[in-house]
């Protein structure tokens, strides 16, 4: 019974915020507390959400506070470099646009921590996208799948929890991945090509600035179906970058140097820009670039940069837990960049909407994952999978692990997955001669899929920043984060890894 609720609860779940039908965050509440009913232990539901929300609590702060440095760091004008640099790479090309998002999440997610790395990467290739038309949910998915590969890595979680849990050692866990990561990496960025090519296709002809003057004259002449074309002008300069310019089509009457109106839309595997929340949808993201806004502070861009890096490093080395990490990072930020008490609440102010946001969020999944463990539900919809394994599949149990957390770590948290499944799974192995170190690697293929998991709070902070539905974010994102997963595990079975 409790198994039955478990997947219909999920089930419901995803089918409602994918069809819009709810917002997250009230389905994050009110489906779990039905289920929980129907499940005969409503009168334990506020233990249960309380015990999620203790358990998310750090979690939820660590999100707050890193909203908050990285808000000021952007501010001030860190990742305007970085950001010319793209722009310089990108040359308003939506091929080099959508591959230079897949290059900078992996990048970035050398640090280990998602939120940080969807920070990043947003601010820095928001104004683009949004200049040159291009699907946000392109932007998100790419994302999302490159920082699931990356998440392997020994500080990121799920290999130093498989090691915990099998009693191994995380270096001969991941060691021998690499090659397979590797293979998932490079398809992922083949990948982000392709859907590049896609984008180049619908938003049309890219030309560069020479031959901006011919492009607008044919825009005059009379056309069926006329696609619009953007001029290439992403020329680093020493304090400004112009991400390109779009020129409407015949009849679009938009002034140059702002973007034409759009009528397209898409659907299915091509959502069109104004996919997401397109009502919210605006121009303020560009203020990332503006070399002339107040909060630019150039004279303390080392102490910025330094700050960051020293920050970085103390979450590798794990030096302080990671929220009080942020907590003090943000303080320091704060303090020394706005000295002035009206300026720290004017940049806190800036920021309140994204805290809320995802803190809100965190807090409603608290509710979800509290249900699904107080009631036992996780741990029966484990037992089933498990059980369901025929016995002729003793001796492929990595193979087995390896499709099983596709699923279950999309499902279940990274915790409930690696100290509650993958020791029965490596368990079951052994009996038939299956090494616990193949089961620990095979359970890592997963994570390209599970960094999309509505239980992943990371994710709403890439889908907040980037002004995106949830629901939009999953329905695109889902096939191609369990495609890449599937050709991590068919990478380590023909390496002879798993």
């Amino acid at each position: 019974m409790l198994t039955f609720l478990g997947f219909a609860m999920i089930a419901t779940f995803l089918v409602l915020i994918m069809m819009k039908k709810m917002s997250p965050i009230a389905a994050l509440v009110l489906i779990p507390a039905l289920f929980c009913v129907f499940a005969g232990k409503g009168a334990h539901l506020g233990d249960y959400v309380i015990d999620g929300v203790g358990k998310l609590a750090p979690t939820a702060a660590m999100l707050m506070f890193a909203i908050v440095y990285f808000g000021v760091m952007i501010d001030v004008g860190l990742f305007d470099p970085i950001v010319r640099g793209i722009l310089r790479f990108c040359k308003a090309d939506p091929v080099r646009v959508v591959v230079g998002t897949a290059v900078l999440a992996a990048i970035v997610s050398l640090d280990g921590d998602g939120s940080t790395t969807f920070m990043i990467t947003v601010s820095a290739m928001y104004p683009l996208y949004k200049r040159l038309g291009l699907s946000l949910v392109v932007m998100t998915g790419v994302a999302a799948t490159a920082n699931g590969v990356m998440n392997t890595l020994p500080w990121g979680g799920p290999t130093a929890r498989a090691a915990t849990a099998l009693k191994l050692d995380a270096s001969d866990i991941f060691v021998p991945m690499i090659p397979a990561l590797a293979v998932g990496l490079l398809f992922v960025f083949g990948l982000a090509y392709a859907l590049g090519l896609k984008e180049r296709r619908r938003i049309g002809t890219l030309v560069m600035p020479g031959e901006a003057e011919r492009v607008a004259a044919e825009a005059e002449e009379p056309a069926e179906e006329r696609l619009l074309v953007a001029t290439a002008t992403a020329t680093a300069t020493a304090g400004s970058a112009d991400a390109g310019t779009v020129i409407g089509s015949a009849g679009s009457g938009a002034p140059a140097g702002q973007s034409a109106p759009s009528a397209r839309t898409g659907s299915g595997d091509d959502p069109g820009p104004g996919s997401g929340d397109g009502s919210a949808a605006h121009e303020d993201g560009f203020q990332v670039l503006d070399p002339s806004r107040p909060t630019l502070r150039p004279r303390l861009y080392w102490f910025n940069a330094g700050l960051t890096v020293a920050l970085l490093t103390a979450m590798i080395t794990e030096l302080l837990p990671i929220p009080v990490l942020f907590l003090l990072a943000a303080a320091l930020a704060l303090t020394v960049n706005f000295p002035h008490m009206p300026d720290q609440k004017a940049r806190i102010a800036a920021h309140a909407d994204n805290v809320l946001n995802v803190a809100g969020m965190v807090f409603a999944a608290a509710v979800f994952t509290g249900v699904l463990s107080g009631t036992g539900m996780v741990k029966h919809m484990a037992d089933w999978l498990v059980g369901a394994i025929p016995e002729g599949m003793g001796p492929h149990m990595a193979l087995v692990t390896g499709l099983l957390s596709l699923p279950l770590t999309y499902f279940m948290s990274n915790d409930g997955f690696y100290f509650g499944v993958l020791p029965v799974l490596a368990e079951a192995g052994a009996a038939h001669g299956v090494s616990p170190l193949e089961i620990a690697r095979a359970s890592l293929v997963g994570q390209a899929l599970h960094m999309s998991s509505p239980l992943v709070p990371a994710v709403y902070v890439l889908v907040g920043m980037a002004k995106v539905e949830f629901g939009d974010h999953t329905r695109f994102t889902v096939k191609w984060a369990a495609l890449t997963s599937l050709v991590v595990l068919g990478a380590g079975m023909l390496f002879g890894i798993i």
